[in-house]
């Protein structure tokens, strides 16, 4: 089995390419690979307001940026070239991600945990829902293996959300500086925007490193 560690944060574009261009990746090129995704929280706002932060406002506080679109467009330009209609448009508004990532953690022990990640990722950018909002996060988790109401516990409890938080500054710590970020089989990392040919070839690497350790 291939072990793969992903770093991601839910709101961040490149994520969801990130998400995608793997899943891809794995489907296409190596359907016979027994592989586990384990998924790990980045947090890029851990402080945004409940409300959420609108992101064309966020673009010229932070960045100077008075197009939106012009900091849309190489995302949406990368996720078309792997098949995927982003439109980043859509989705007007940031949020705290801190119980959307608790929610994640939790279904590990379920053998769900990246099919989850990628279904709430999907769900903020093409359905344009607040990832923020328990109940939300309840009606996606109930299809990957939690009850709804117990779904609203984890995505509301106070010390989930502090383990969030511990579990991303130790990713700090240890080098993690910008997502979507890969590690394949514990050897090969790879950050960033990267062409499903790169993750091809970091699969292909660790796989043979596997199977001949």
């Amino acid at each position: 089995m291939l072990h793969i560690d992903l770093y991601t944060e839910i709101t961040c574009p490149w994520c969801i390419v990130g998400h995608h261009r793997l899943d891809k990746v794995l489907a296409e090129r190596f359907p016979e690979l027994d592989v586990d995704i384990r998924q790990h929280p980045i947090l890029l706002l851990p402080d945004a307001p409940a409300e959420g932060l609108h992101i064309p406002d966020l673009l010229l506080s932070r960045y100077g940026v008075t197009d939106p679109r012009a900091a849309f467009a190489r995302p949406e330009a990368e996720a078309r070239a792997s098949g995927l209609h982003l439109d980043l448009s859509r989705q007007p508004w940031t949020y705290r991600t801190q119980a959307a990532h608790g929610l994640i953690l939790a279904a590990r022990e379920r053998g769900t945990q990246h099919r989850l990640a990628v279904a709430i990722t999907d769900a903020y950018f093409l359905e344009a829902r607040n990832i923020s909002d328990a109940d939300v996060l309840a009606d996606i988790a109930v299809a990957h293996g939690f009850e709804r109401q117990e779904a609203r516990v984890v995505a509301l409890d106070p010390e989930q959300h502090r383990r969030v938080e511990r579990e991303a500054a130790r990713s700090a710590a240890a080098g993690v500086r910008s997502v979507p970020h890969f590690v394949f089989g514990g050897r090969i990392a790879i950050n960033g925007g990267c062409r499903e040919d790169e993750i091809a070839s970091a699969v292909r690497r660790s796989a043979v490193v596997a199977t001949s350790g």
